[in-house]
């Protein structure tokens, strides 16, 4: 499964321009589901008929934070904007793609002290990408107004501990095609949506499952880790103690029978988890509550270090478990 974790989150496709992981993922599943389709917005959705009669959809965004070029200086460099939370101190010599060019980014100053509070201070007023072009000419024929970039990073394997750009959310996405590739048979009818624009506000999940009749929705997403040096005192997400059971973050309150149809599910099948609260953020479970007339809803999330950065840290273990959690909530009575 590494493998295809190293082959997902290494896919440029930020949000909005999610063409190259979804035409990977379609690679991957079209074997092993029953149908899939491409919605109006760029949605894959996903199918596998079971015997209940009930429906669950699992939902994964195959996006990534980004930048977008947003003005070209005469001289060749470029200013840009986030696509997605990127947080500018992640930025300051990092690496990134626009296309198949490498970029570099820096920061502004014209005295030593300007610098040093730019570099104290920093924002994408004070920040600017250089492309290696020398002149306005070359770079806006390269890369015009609008382009848009993510991290360079290559995946690196630590044993239990894996690292990558992007494993917001394909590693969720890597857990869906291992699910769909190994479950021989489900109880119940699953939707897979791997859905777009989820980083920019929820977008895809707001339409991904409007036009099904569903009795339960599982966002499979990353969540904050509280287990580093001096991390946030308030959240006790930890690597290698399995998938969170999400309670609620700032965006929605799982719904509780989703919750504990979960923990059924984890117990039924000795696989370990951990409960979830997280006191900022949101998932695409948060859009399934609102569709139509409401589809009781919740999220797994897969704990990760150094979240929205070029480098986001996982467990294998935790991985592996919460394909196991998915298999066994598609073969739970809901």
């Amino acid at each position: 499964m590494k493998e295809l974790i190293k082959n997902i989150t290494e896919i440029y496709s930020p949000s909005g321009r999610e063409d190259e992981v979804r035409n990977f993922i379609i690679s991957q599943i079209k074997d092993y589901v029953d149908e899939y389709k491409i919605d109006k917005i760029g949605n894959l959705i996903a199918f596998k008929k079971g015997r209940s009669g009930k429906t669950i959809l699992f939902d994964a965004h195959m996006d990534e934070i980004g930048l977008v070029i947003t003005h070209i200086s005469d001289n060749g460099f470029y200013k840009v904007e986030a696509v997605g939370g990127v947080d500018p101190q992640t930025l300051i010599g990092c690496r990134v793609q626009f296309k198949n060019r490498t970029g570099v980014l820096g920061v502004e100053g014209e005295t030593l002290e300007d610098l040093k509070n730019n570099s104290k201070n920093l924002s994408f007023e004070n920040l600017y990408l250089d492309l290696g072009f020398s002149c306005r000419t070359q770079a806006e024929e390269f890369a015009p107004i609008g382009t848009f970039g993510t991290y360079i990073a290559c995946f690196a394997d630590l044993g239990d501990r894996i690292v990558s750009k992007a494993m917001d959310d394909r590693v969720a996405c890597a857990v869906l095609i291992e699910n769909i590739r190994n479950m021989k048979d489900c109880l119940n009818n699953i939707i897979y949506a791997f859905t777009v624009q989820e980083e920019v506000g929820l977008v895809g999940s707001s339409v991904a499952g409007f036009n099904y009749d569903i009795d339960m929705a599982v966002a499979v997403d990353v969540t904050a880790a509280g287990d580093t040096p001096k991390a946030l005192k308030r959240i006790s997400m930890e690597l290698g103690k399995g998938p969170c059971i999400k309670i609620k973050d700032a965006a929605s309150v799982s719904d509780i029978v989703v919750v504990n149809k979960l923990k059924q599910a984890a117990q039924a099948n000795m696989i370990p988890f951990q409960f979830e609260v997280l006191l900022f953020g949101g998932t695409n479970a948060a859009s399934y509550q609102r569709t139509k007339s409401g589809i009781p809803s919740g999220t797994i999330s897969i704990t990760t270090r150094y979240v929205h950065s070029p480098n986001e840290m996982v467990s294998m273990d935790d991985v592996q478990n919460t394909v196991k959690l998915v298999t066994a909530l598609s073969n739970t009575e809901i």
